[in-house]
């Protein structure tokens, strides 16, 4: 360990100190940017770049599991991301499947995918939903791993849901539109049961959603840090939860 890293550890354990555990977000969302751009500065390729992102996920779910998050939300591959080149999409769904299976086999976390199966090979497909039923009884953080997820699509896939739904009761076009409000449109949601984010992440220093969450995210804090993904720190997220707390959330009142 060098000196740095003893200073950002001290540092670390100090502004933990002082976290107030009943002011810590519930959920929180995360946009795990910039694994290409650390690859690039550290003169490597965009797949190792995206294995370094996803090795760094077991640490950040570490540090949630010790203050007392609930619920993550991973951001690993958005409904736009399907237009790279394909020399790319193949070898970061590999790692995706690959990170996804060792959040099943941890044994600590409850995995659940939120997005279009559809849109996904079927091999993605199989591992995603064999991780759901694999945690699906165990108590722990509860993971939203969004792989092939778009905040349009998952709205749109909402509505077509309830509209399916009606239809198979009868309900007419002009019932519904009479009833229909955003409870209604929530339960239909790729996250429907969970609570809203109440904190959103989003590393790289870009300052956008993107499509992340659109409709549960209305209410969410941000928080935009600088730092490349994968190289994210305890200290970074830390000092995310201590800026989170210091804010007064008004939820429009």
């Amino acid at each position: 360990m060098n000196l740095r890293d003893l200073v950002y550890g001290l540092y670390a354990r100090r502004v933990e100190g002082r976290l107030d555990h009943a002011q810590v977000p519930k959920h929180i969302g995360v946009i795990l940017d910039g694994n290409r751009r650390w690859a690039k500065a550290s003169g490597g390729t965009a797949a190792q770049g995206h294995q370094a992102g996803a090795d760094k996920i077991s640490e950040l779910l570490g540090w949630c599991a010790e203050t007392d998050v609930e619920v993550v939300t991973l951001w690993l591959l958005s409904t736009d991301n399907f237009d790279r080149p394909e020399e790319e999409l193949k070898p970061l769904l590999t790692i995706i499947e690959n990170t996804v299976r060792n959040l099943a086999a941890d044994g600590r976390w409850r995995v659940h995918h939120v997005g279009t199966l559809d849109l996904l090979p079927g091999h993605t497909q199989t591992v995603l939903k064999e991780a759901e039923q694999a945690t699906d009884g165990i108590d722990g953080i509860l993971v939203n791993v969004a792989v092939g997820y778009g905040g349009r699509q998952e709205i749109a896939d909402a509505v077509r849901s309830l509209l399916l739904e009606h239809a198979a009761k009868g309900t007419s076009v002009e019932e519904l539109a009479e009833t229909v409000d955003v409870e209604h449109i929530s339960e239909h949601l790729y996250t429907r049961g969970q609570p809203d984010p109440d904190l959103v992440i989003r590393t790289s220093g870009e300052q956008r959603l993107s499509g992340f969450m659109l409709w549960q995210s209305a209410h969410s804090e941000y928080y935009f840090c600088e730092v490349f993904w994968p190289a994210f720190r305890k200290v970074d997220f830390l000092r995310a939860l201590r800026d989170y707390a210091a804010r007064h959330r008004r939820y429009g009142a």
